[in-house]
């Protein structure tokens, strides 16, 4: 049997968050355009710029959230769905996962990313950074990445 951690990787490379968060009083409720930017991880912040790419998602009432990504094409990984949480003032913080697929259409594993997200005053703006960890079916951790992003509300002209 072929092992598909070598396709695992590359998927990595080419993910990261698409940033979702929900607060109680309804200022992130709506959907989002996010720009994607994948990063060298640097112990504390930043890192290099690896490549960007458009994601976008939607926060729900009750804390749940729903996303997808031009990061990954469809057959090789499943949208996202999630949770957040309010940290305190313009601050909060979520988890999503996906699932990983071969060029076969085989489960090669999943990925949690966890992004910290600071909402701008206008509540029209936000950016996060956080982390990616993959997983391969039975749970094993077989990767990690970083990411930055920067999303704008979707309105209605």
């Amino acid at each position: 049997m072929k092992k598909p951690f070598g396709s695992l990787l590359a998927i990595l490379l080419s993910m990261g968050p698409t940033v979702f968060a929900q607060s109680v009083d309804g200022r992130l409720t709506g959907t989002w355009d996010a720009v994607v930017t994948i990063r060298n991880c640097v112990r504390g912040g930043g890192g290099s710029a690896i490549r960007s790419f458009e994601s976008v998602g939607s926060f729900n009432a009750g804390g749940t959230f729903s996303g997808i990504t031009s990061g990954t094409p469809p057959t090789l990984r499943t949208s996202e769905r999630g949770v957040w949480t309010h940290l305190s003032g313009d601050s909060y913080r979520f988890r999503f996962k996906a699932y990983l697929y071969s060029a076969d259409a085989l489960v090669i594993g999943y990925q949690v990313v966890t992004h910290d997200l600071q909402l701008d005053a206008d509540n029209l703006h936000y950016t996060s950074d956080g982390i990616t960890q993959i997983f391969s079916p039975d749970g094993t951790q077989i990767g990690f990445g970083c990411s930055t992003s920067d999303a704008t509300r979707m309105v209605l002209d």
